[in-house]
C-alpha cells in the first residue's frame, strides 16, 4: 500500500452527519483557532475538499478537525468545515465534538456532568455535558453573542413562482449570518422531508436575494456575509415551539442558472440557526431572557435554547444563547489518499451539487 495521506475520523450525527477528525492532519499554523482556520482557508483548502467532497463526502456532510487549543482556558480546539466555507461557529458540530472528546476518552468523563471549554474559531465555548453510563446524553453549550441586523425586511426574490415576488426576512448572527423567512409566505410548502427539493430551491433564491439586498458586517470577522438560509413555521408537535428547515449552500447561487437553485438540508435543528432565530425573536419581542425555546428540525429532532443574558458587540444589542442537544457516534473511519488517485481533492457532479 502506498498512501499519500491517512486521516483518522469519528463519524457522528444528530440527524446531520458530522465528521470529527482526531488525527493525521499535522500542525496547522496560527495563534488562535480562528487563525488556524484562516490558514487552511487561504493556504490549504485542499484538505477541506478532500474530507467533504466525493468519494469521501456528500453535500450534507460537515467536518471538524480537532486541534490543540490556543486559549489557556480551553481543553481542546476545533476547526469547522462545510461545503462552501469555514464557519466561525456551529452548534450541531460543537455537540458532536464534545461527544467524541468524552466518549473516546480524549477528555476524561465525569458523571453526572462534565464541564469544560472548547475553542472554536468564534472563541471560547462553554460545555456542560450530561453523562450516564459512559454515554453523553445531552450537551449544553454557551455560544458567542447573537444579534439581529434586520427584522421583517422585505426583499425582491425572482423565480419563486406561485405569484410570490416579495419576501419578508430576518437576518441575524448566531455564529453564521442567517436569512430567515416564515414558511407561511409560501403556502404550497410544508416543512417535511419529502418537500426537500422545493425547500432548497426557494431557500437558495431567498439566500441570493438577501446577499444582494441586505448588507451585513460582523465587527470581529471582516468579509463574512450571509451564507445560509432558514425557513421556519409553526408545528403541532407538543415537544416543540417552532419547526425549521435550514439549507446549507453547496455552491454559489446564480439567478440565471436554475441548476444552482439547490443546497443541502440540515438534518438537525441547527444550533447556530437556533441562536439566530432566538436573536431575531428577542429583537421583535417574541422571546424573553431565560425563556426556553424548543426548535425542531425536519427529522423531528429538537434542540432546547435559552437567552441567558444581554450584552453588546460592536455597537449591536446582542444576547448570549445556550443550546442543548444530543449526538451519536455511528462509526470510526480511516480516510486515505492512494498515491495514484488522480482526484486528490475529491470531486463534485451537477446531479446533487450546485
Amino acid at each position: 500500500m502506498n498512501f499519500k495521506r491517512i486521516i483518522n475520523c469519528v463519524e457522528t450525527h444528530d440527524g446531520e452527519p458530522m465528521r470529527v477528525v482526531t488525527g493525521g492532519v499535522g500542525n496547522i499554523p496560527g495563534d488562535s483557532v480562528y487563525e488556524m482556520a484562516e490558514y487552511l482557508r487561504l493556504h490549504d483548502d485542499s484538505l477541506r475538499k478532500f474530507l467533504l467532497r466525493e468519494p469521501r463526502g456528500y453535500p450534507p456532510l460537515c467536518c471538524n478537525i480537532l486541534v490543540p487549543p490556543r486559549h489557556p482556558d480551553a481543553a481542546a480546539g476545533f476547526i469547522i468545515m462545510e461545503q462552501v466555507e469555514y464557519p466561525m461557529m456551529s452548534g450541531g458540530n460543537t455537540i458532536s465534538v464534545a461527544t467524541v472528546l468524552l466518549e473516546t476518552g480524549i477528555i476524561p468523563m465525569q458523571e453526572p456532568y462534565t464541564e469544560f471549554n472548547l475553542e472554536a474559531p468564534a472563541g471560547l465555548i462553554g460545555i456542560k455535558a450530561k453523562c450516564e453510563n459512559g454515554k453523553v446524553t445531552e450537551v449544553t453549550f454557551r455560544n458567542v453573542p447573537a444579534f439581529a441586523l434586520y427584522t421583517d425586511a422585505e426583499i425582491e426574490v425572482p423565480h419563486i413562482g406561485h405569484g410570490v415576488s416579495k419576501v419578508k426576512v430576518d437576518v441575524a448572527w448566531g455564529g453564521m449570518f442567517y436569512a430567515m423567512a416564515d414558511v407561511r409566505q409560501f403556502p404550497w410548502i410544508e416543512l417535511t422531508p419529502d418537500m426537500g427539493r422545493e425547500i432548497t430551491r426557494v431557500s437558495s433564491l431567498v439566500l441570493k436575494a438577501a446577499q444582494e439586498q441586505l448588507p451585513v458586517a460582523h465587527p470581529d470577522y471582516p468579509g463574512v456575509g450571509i451564507t445560509i438560509s432558514q425557513l421556519f413555521g409553526p408545528t403541532d408537535d407538543p415537544r416543540a415551539d417552532i419547526k425549521n428547515a435550514v439549507t446549507v449552500a453547496s455552491g454559489e447561487v446564480d439567478f440565471n442558472n436554475p441548476a444552482t437553485w439547490i443546497g443541502a438540508l440540515d438534518r438537525c435543528p441547527c444550533g447556530t440557526g437556533t441562536c439566530a432565530r432566538m436573536a431575531a425573536m428577542y429583537a421583535k419581542g417574541e422571546l424573553q431572557l431565560h425563556e426556553t425555546f424548543r426548535h425542531q428540525g425536519l427529522l423531528e429532532v429538537v434542540y432546547k435554547g435559552q437567552l441567558v443574558e444581554e450584552t453588546e458587540i460592536g455597537g449591536y444589542r446582542a444576547v448570549v444563547p445556550t443550546i442543548a442537544g444530543e449526538s451519536w457516534i455511528y462509526g470510526f473511519n480511516n480516510l486515505v489518499l492512494d498515491a495514484t488517485d488522480p482526484f486528490t481533492e475529491g470531486f463534485t457532479m451537477g446531479d446533487i451539487w450546485a
